[in-house]
């Protein structure tokens, strides 16, 4: 064999071996989707064949199986597999990150942001947040995505969303930093004349006396909520949960009981016939966080995102939070900080 043919049979047998980052989109894609091949080509605008091929080939490439099968059925990650899809992540996170280095320098001012939240935050936190943000970079462009804390957690771990904002079930969001941005307080929601607005001081007993209407279990603190009630030794009814503060109160109008959101989505403007009655003193504050992924490069933009929406988190303070390796040191952060109230 000459030392010709020997390079290119070297060439022909790495090129039999490479991985591709399509591959490993595809791969990522379908342990994100519990093992369906046609959810994860769905996701991914492709066929559930080019999908199923592409894996295919990525096992023989490695020469290993990556899930066991029952047929032609996904049925379990193999523990190889788990690993290399950790790795897959890493490197997919890395390519967001050259791609987002590469805009940076092109034109700091064009770019996306999207962002994975709650109802509560999309409808009554957020707007001034957004409006000033938009006057401040017109070009660049914002999606906001509503959910549950787990599908807020997803979205952003997955790469799909860039920051989450989540009040509620904190532990979802053990890969991403986590920064505090402000207290929220509750208040018990009434109709106009109703019999709590009479008493002097209001009680749980009080409150459990009627039937709740409020937010779904994982929603706004909705675990404090019920800790609350535990404590006091009190099993209240609840007559409706939402997940939308909005639909809450239509409830609340309907007669159906008496509501229990977060008071800043009482609008005094629109919400005049409905009367929030003081509760910030009968459950403990919630922390609104806003969070992204470890190992993420922000743009300014991004950065300023951040300090428009906690004024606290200043540029120095992200970089800071960035840097710290555990949960317990991001805590020691942050502990001194004076959050505002609402």
């Amino acid at each position: 064999m000459t030392i010709e043919s020997e390079h290119c049979a070297l060439r022909n047998n790495k090129a039999k071996h490479d991985v591709k980052l399509q591959q490993l989109r595809y791969l990522t894609a379908i342990a994100k989707n519990n093992l369906n091949i046609s959810a994860a080509a769905e996701a991914l605008f492709t066929s559930q064949p080019g999908v199923s091929k592409q894996i295919r080939l990525l096992e023989d490439e490695l020469g290993i199986e990556l899930f066991n099968r029952n047929g032609k059925h996904l049925t379990h990650i193999t523990p190889v597999g788990q690993q290399i899809i950790e790795r897959a992540e890493q490197i997919l996170l890395e390519v967001r990150n050259i791609q987002a280095v590469a805009a940076q320098y092109r034109d700091e001012q064009r770019g996306n942001l999207s962002i994975a939240t709650t109802h509560t935050q999309a409808r009554y936190a957020l707007p001034p947040v957004i409006q000033a943000f938009r006057a401040r970079y017109p070009s660049v462009a914002l999606q906001l995505h509503q959910g549950s804390p787990a599908q807020i957690a997803e979205l952003v771990s997955s790469g799909a969303v860039d920051f989450a904002i989540a009040t509620e079930a904190l532990e979802l969001f053990n890969d991403l930093i986590m920064l505090p941005c402000y207290l929220w307080h509750r208040c018990v929601l009434v109709p106009m004349g109703h019999p709590l607005m009479e008493l002097p001081v209001l009680t749980l007993q009080d409150v459990a006396a009627y039937p709740l209407v409020t937010y779904v279990f994982g929603f706004t603190g909705q675990s404090q909520l019920d800790e609350a009630f535990r404590n006091a030794g009190l099993r209240p009814s609840v007559a409706f949960t939402a997940t939308d503060a909005d639909v809450i109160k239509t409830y609340v109008r309907l007669g159906l009981g008496v509501g229990i959101i977060a008071r800043m989505a009482h609008d005094p403007k629109y919400d005049a016939d409905l009367v929030p009655l003081d509760a910030s003193y009968l459950f403990k504050p919630n922390v609104t966080m806003i969070g992204f992924r470890k190992g993420m490069f922000l743009r300014s933009y991004m950065y300023d995102f951040i300090e428009l929406f906690a004024p606290h988190l200043t540029l120095d303070w992200v970089h800071s939070a960035e840097k710290v390796q555990t949960a317990e040191q991001l805590d020691g952060l942050f502990v001194d900080l004076d959050l505002p109230v609402y």
